[in-house]
């Protein structure tokens, strides 16, 4: 093995293969560490930053740069029906995440919105349930048991 000496990142290296971390300069190093950590602290700490109706609703997708305008944006999922909401706190949300950071993270926030999956899933889910559990109340023989089960099916989709 050879080693190099005197090159301004790294004190020694060893010539072959190395890992990724290793051949970055140290300046980008240093800024993809920064840009990282700041994210995961934001959403650590999203339900202090936005508070407890916003985080119920939204939550940060990511931080991004553009090119043009060298501004900063942050990406924030929003619920579907509640885009008003986190529209019109949108200035709040851009100055708690500038005072948190103790310095100017983005000037901007851009909005997507989602379904939230549960709630769809769940009616999908009973209404299948629901066609195939009336189908098989169909096919018994015995009209008393046929109406009672009718009955309580009834009663257990309205209570849903």
């Amino acid at each position: 093995m050879q080693f190099k000496k005197y090159i301004k990142q790294r004190n020694e290296t060893v010539q072959g293969l190395r890992s990724f971390k290793n051949t970055l300069p140290t300046n980008l190093k240093k800024i993809i560490i920064r840009k990282g950590e700041i994210f995961s602290k934001i959403l650590e700490n999203w339900k202090y930053i936005v508070g407890i109706n916003l985080f119920k609703i939204c939550y940060p997708k990511s931080i991004k740069n553009t090119k043009q305008l060298n501004k900063k944006y942050i990406k924030i999922m929003v619920q579907r029906g509640m885009e008003v909401e986190v529209e019109y706190s949108k200035k709040i949300i851009i100055d708690k995440l500038n005072a948190f950071a103790g310095y100017k993270i983005v000037d901007s926030v851009k909005i997507e919105t989602f379904e939230n999956e549960k709630s769809h899933k769940k009616n999908v889910k009973m209404h299948v349930t629901k066609n195939k559990y009336s189908k098989k109340i169909s096919t018994v023989k015995n009209e008393k048991i046929k109406k009672s089960l009718e009955q309580l099916e009834k009663l257990m989709w309205k209570n849903e």
